[in-house]
C-alpha cells in the first residue's frame, strides 16, 4: 500500500506543501528528482510526457523542461527551472516558471520550491513546498489540478524506481542506524548472499532463485547501495554489523556466501561473529599474493575517495576496472556503453569500502596468517577458465583455514554468479547435503 499523499495549504505565507513518504532509500530518491535519464520517466502527471532539454543541477544551474499530454489534447507546456540552493542528498531549492518555446519566463509566473528528502522508516519523506507570487496564484493553481499533479507524480517516481531497482524490500536495522534492504525466500537453513564491489542484490538475483531449492536465502544491497541506506564514516567492522543484523532477522544464525571482495567480507564476519557463522561458501576472493599479476597501488583507496568527492563517478569505476581487475583500457571504452556501467556509477563511493575489506591483500604479498580465526566448514570455488592469480588465492588461502573444502568450477569464470548461478548452486547444494551426510 503506497502512503497517502499529505497536503498543507497557507495563505498567509502563500504557500502549498505536498508530502509523501515513498518506500524508496533518500539517496535513490534524490537520483530520481536529479538525473536527467530518470525525472524524464516520472515528473508530472499520469498519461503526459516529460521532455528534458537542459538539467544542471547546481547553484544558478537551469533545468529546462516541457510537459505535454499523450493523447495530444492542449498546447505543450514549456517550463524553466533555475536552481538557488543544492544539497544533497536533502535539499533543493530552486525558482521554476512557465516560459516560451525560447526559454523566455513568462511574466509572473515564478514560483519558489523546495524539496526536502528526509530519512524515515520505511524509506523517504519528501516535502514539496511551492511559494507563489499571491494567495490567489495559490488558489488558482490548486483550482487547476497543482495537487493532483503532484500526487500522479509521486506515484509514477516510486513506481518507476522499484522497477529500477527490482521492486520493494524489508529492511533490518542494523547497530548504526543504516538501514539494510533484503529479499527473503526459500526454505531451510538461512543462507545470506554478500555482493561483490559495485553490485546490489540484483546481480545474485538467479543464484538467490537457484538456492531456494536447500535453503532459505537472504539477499540484501550492501550498505550504500540499491534500497539500503549509509551512515558516514564507513568502517569494515559496520558492514559486519550489517551481516549480524540478518543473521538475528535469520534466526541467529546462517551460512555466508560471498562473490569476489564479498568472500573477503564474509571471511571477516565469520571471524568477528564466531558460532552465529555456521557454514562459508567463498567464490573467488580476488587476494594478489605473488607476481601473476601486477598489485593493486598502495594509494588505490584514497584516490577513489579523491575521485568521488570531485563527483568522478565515472573515473572511479575505471579506477576500479583498471587497477583492481587489471581489465585492459581498450576493452574499458565498450564497458563504458553498457547500461550496466551507469549503474556502477551509482555505486562508485562504495568501492572504497571494498578497497578497506581487501586492505593489503591485494600487495602480491603473500596472505596474513593471523587476520581471519574462522572455524566452520568453508568452500572455496573458483571457476576453471579464471586468471591464475585466483587459483593461486584460493590455494593460499585453503591453506590458512582448519575445515576447508575447494571446488574447480568446469569452464567458469569470475563471472559465474550472474552467467552460471545454476552451476555454483549445483555446486553448493551438493556440498552441503554431502556435509549433512556425513554429519
Amino acid at each position: 500500500m503506497r502512503s497517502k499523499t499529505k497536503i498543507h495549504k497557507n495563505r498567509d505565507l502563500r504557500e502549498l506543501t505536498i508530502e509523501r513518504i515513498v518506500a524508496l532509500p533518500p539517496k535513490l530518491a534524490w537520483e530520481g528528482w536529479t538525473k536527467p535519464e530518470h525525472i524524464a520517466r516520472w515528473w508530472g502527471p499520469k498519461l503526459w510526457t516529460t521532455t528534458v532539454y537542459e538539467m544542471d543541477v547546481r547553484p544558478s544551474g537551469v533545468w529546462c523542461y516541457s510537459l505535454k499530454s499523450d493523447d495530444n489534447s492542449g498546447e505543450e507546456a514549456f517550463c524553466k527551472a533555475v536552481y538557488q540552493e543544492v544539497n544533497e542528498p536533502s535539499t533543493l531549492v530552486y525558482t521554476d516558471s512557465f516560459a516560451d518555446k525560447d526559454w523566455n519566463v513568462v511574466e509572473n509566473s515564478e514560483m519558489l520550491t523546495t524539496v526536502l528528502f528526509e530519512e524515515a522508516t520505511s524509506g523517504t519523506k519528501l516535502s514539496i513546498v511551492t511559494r507563489f507570487s499571491s494567495a490567489e496564484a495559490l488558489d488558482n493553481a490548486e483550482t487547476m489540478g497543482m495537487v493532483e499533479g503532484f500526487t500522479d507524480a509521486f506515484d509514477r517516481l516510486e513506481v518507476y524506481l522499484e522497477a529500477l531497482i527490482g521492486g520493494h524490500m524489508d529492511t533490518v536495522t542494523s547497530k548504526d542506524g543504516t538501514k539494510i534492504a533484503y529479499e527473503k525466500q526459500g526454505n531451510g537453513p538461512a543462507v545470506i548472499l554478500i555482493a561483490s564491489a559495485v553490485a546490489d542484490h540484483r546481480d545474485a538475483g538467479q543464484l538467490a532463485q537457484q538456492l531456494t531449492a536447500h535453503f532459505t536465502v537472504y539477499n540484501y544491497d550492501r550498505r550504500g547501495r540499491g534500497q539500503s541506506s549509509d551512515v558516514a564514516p564507513y568502517a569494515v567492522q559496520r558492514e559486519v554489523e550489517d551481516i549480524e543484523a540478518l543473521i538475528h532477522k535469520a534466526g541467529g544464525n546462517a551460512c555466508l556466501f560471498g562473490n569476489s571482495s564479498g568472500a573477503v567480507l564474509a571471511l571477516e564476519a565469520a571471524s568477528l561473529l564466531g558460532d552465529q557463522v555456521t557454514k562459508l561458501y567463498l567464490y573467488e576472493p580476488p587476494f594478489i599474493i605473488n607476481d601473476s599479476r601486477k598489485p593493486v597501488p598502495t594509494e588505490y583507496v584514497q584516490h577513489l575517495n579523491m575521485l568521488n568527492q570531485a563527483d568522478k563517478r565515472s573515473e572511479a569505476v575505471e579506477y576500479f576496472m583498471s587497477e583492481a581487475l587489471g581489465i585492459p583500457a581498450e576493452y574499458i571504452g565498450y564497458m563504458k556503453a553498457d547500461p550496466s556501467w551507469k549503474a556502477m556509477e551509482t555505486m562508485s563511493h562504495t568501492l572504497t569500502y571494498d578497497g578497506m575489506i581487501m586492505g593489503d591483500t591485494q600487495s602480491g604479498r603473500p596472505l596474513p596468517t593471523d587476520r581471519w580465526k574462522v572455524n566452520v566448514p568453508t568452500l572455496i570455488m573458483t571457476g576453471e577458465n579464471s586468471e591464475p592469480l585466483f587459483h593461486d588465492a584460493a590455494k593460499a588461502l585453503a591453506e590458512l583455514l582448519p575445515l576447508v573444502e575447494s571446488r574447480t568450477l568446469p569452464g567458469q569464470d569470475h563471472s559465474a554468479v550472474v552467467m552460471a548461478p545454476n552451476i555454483l548452486a549445483k555446486t553448493i547444494i551438493d556440498y552441503d547435503i554431502v556435509r549433512e551426510e556425513n554429519a
